[in-house]
């Protein structure tokens, strides 16, 4: 391989959230979504040239931005975006922000799939909405969609706006084609919009592809709203820029308005070129690697797992770097086990309850890490599950 993500880069004391968040120095962090790796290449020569500029005024964003999001989606994932299409914006948290209050400006109900990222629900409640959850399935070692209660859902007329997760946090789902096809036709007949945070679209297992929510059928692009940005794959989630993208104009404005209301338009010259860099500067390559070494954690872990730690079964990983895992058998709430695991094993794991319904009993690790420092926090993991069983 041409990049080296076993190299170990001291992060603790350069101001990481996840390395400096606990005050322990001993605390292995697993938990919030960030990689412990240097990002591709291009990027770090885009952000040196830049910096090295020494003038870092306000931003327009060049052609070749534009043709860096269009080019990349439809060689890489088959999907032709239409330059207009495009709200160029500070993050895809913001982004997820002002798609709920453009549809929801009074409150409301908003569906979700739980479990789901966290900050879902932190959106929706600060927009004055109620999330309103159609519980995701376990069967085995993954998940599955419940069509039924989302039809069911869907169908008050109080919810006239969904969001999705594609690929799926915490579970690591990559949703296929017909997974999303039906959530779109069910959406579609009761009128409700979705809007699809695609921001893990670049992280997906060798055997697995992404397919953008969009592309599904027309009737369904023009009925929503998606979310992406390369800050989560090439690990720059510190320089912000994201996209909205909409297809139909009558939503793109309503959206628009939103995001001009709340002045998150506009970024900065420092997340223009690190995403033209990204998606046109070789990064193709570098994400490749990336989904080639995080494969092999998760295959690292995986047989550590079955080996050492069978009461404790995680899920197939079809897409991200954060692998769930089922920790029922300790007996404890896992915002206990949280605590737990953080002052007697020295590892940070995110408890499962903070992803809504459905989460109690899990816990999410955040595999995107030195194959060293997996096997270590694993170990740790493994000495204080033996001790809580009297082993």
């Amino acid at each position: 391989m041409k990049y080296n993500f076993d190299e170990i880069i001291p992060r603790r004391g350069t101001g990481s959230l996840k390395w400096d968040a606990c005050p322990d120095p001993e605390v292995l962090p697993f938990w919030v979504a960030d990689m412990d790796f240097r990002t591709a290449v291009p990027i770090r020569d885009a952000l040196v040239s830049r910096a090295e500029h020494g003038i870092y005024g306000y931003a327009t964003i060049p052609d070749a931005y534009y043709n860096a999001v269009t080019d990349w989606f439809a060689a890489r994932h088959g999907w032709k975006i239409e330059r207009d299409w495009i709200i160029p914006v500070s993050g895809v948290i913001p982004a997820l922000s002002a798609a709920i209050g453009a549809y929801m400006p009074n409150g409301g109900k908003v569906l979700v799939q739980s479990p789901a990222y966290n900050h879902f629900f932190i959106s929706i409640e600060q927009n004055g909405c109620e999330a309103v959850s159609a519980q995701l399935v376990r069967v085995g070692n993954t998940y599955r969609m419940d069509f039924d209660a989302l039809e069911e859902l869907a169908s008050d007329p109080d919810i006239t706006l969904m969001v999705l997760c594609n690929p799926q946090n915490p579970v690591g789902r990559v949703w296929s084609r017909e997974e999303l096809r039906r959530v779109g036709e069910i959406c579609l007949r009761h009128g409700v919009t979705v809007v699809s945070d695609e921001i893990h679209c670049e992280l997906t297992a060798p055997c697995r592809a992404y397919v953008p929510f969009a592309t599904v059928g027309d009737d369904v692009a023009r009925n929503s709203i998606i979310c992406v940005s390369p800050t989560k794959p090439f690990n720059m989630a510190g320089v912000k820029i994201a996209n909205i993208v909409i297809p139909d104009p009558t939503i793109r404005e309503r959206v628009r308005r939103v995001v001009d209301r709340r002045e998150i338009a506009g970024p900065g010259p420092f997340g223009i070129d690190a995403l033209t860099a990204a998606y046109s500067r070789g990064g193709a390559e570098w994400i490749d690697e990336l989904n080639v070494y995080i494969a092999g954690n998760y295959e690292f872990m995986r047989e550590f797992v079955e080996k050492n730690l069978s009461d404790f079964p995680i899920m197939k990983l079809e897409g991200t770097y954060l692998v769930w895992m089922d920790c029922s058998a300790l007996g404890m709430k896992s915002e206990d086990l949280e605590q737990a695991l953080k002052s007697d094993a020295k590892i940070w794991l995110n408890a499962g309850t903070m992803y809504g319904p459905g989460g109690e009993g899990y816990m999410r690790w955040n595999i995107a890490c030195t194959r060293a420092n997996l096997e270590e926090g694993l170990r740790r993991f493994k000495a204080y599950a033996d001790r809580k069983s009297g082993k």
